[in-house]
């Protein structure tokens, strides 16, 4: 076995096609850590997403923290940062997008077993402590978690959206 060259690994990841490229938009809200921030950056990149929202107190970049963690992701992945997220919201929904939680909440679905309902998804995280704020939690279409069966009942909000964006690239390359 031998292992493949950086250029190598780069050129293959450049002819492949990302099925969140189009309309899947990643953000996060309330992150307090700017290395959870630059990690979520970086998975970002790695599935090719069309877009990294950040609202709150989310920390953009430019940071060191945050390009140490991103090793430079955030300069390739398409961001913005929202200053009103429930105007920005209701904006989605009407432009078709299903507003997906990485949340536990009474009603979430497992991860595994969600299907979408629309193309356009934006998927939303919360603080790393409190998960996402009541004042987003309005306007959810579906809040869903991702099985876990150990003593802790959550994982780091930057492997939870790793974690979750494989789940998604994996429904979407199957066609939903």
């Amino acid at each position: 076995m031998k292992k493949r060259s950086t250029k190598e690994i780069l050129q293959n990841n450049q002819e492949r096609n990302s099925p969140l490229k189009k309309d899947f938009i990643l953000w996060l809200h309330n992150i307090r850590s700017l290395h959870n921030v630059g990690a979520a950056f970086r998975s970002a990149d790695a599935f090719g997403i069309h877009q990294l929202w950040v609202s709150g107190y989310t920390p953009t970049p430019p940071r060191p923290e945050i390009t140490k963690t991103a090793i430079g992701a955030e300069e390739h992945v398409s961001w913005k940062s929202i200053e009103e997220p429930e105007k920005s919201a209701l904006k989605l929904k009407e432009e078709g997008y299903q507003l997906i939680g990485l949340e536990q909440t009474l009603n979430s679905e497992m991860l595994h077993t969600f299907q979408p309902r629309k193309e356009k998804i934006c998927l939303i995280l919360g603080n790393e402590v409190t998960g996402i704020s009541k004042d987003m939690l309005p306007y959810l279409d579906v809040a869903v978690e991702i099985p876990q069966f150990g003593m802790k009942h959550s994982l780091n909000v930057s492997v939870a959206a790793g974690v979750a964006l494989y789940a998604f690239y994996e429904k979407f390359e199957s066609g939903l």
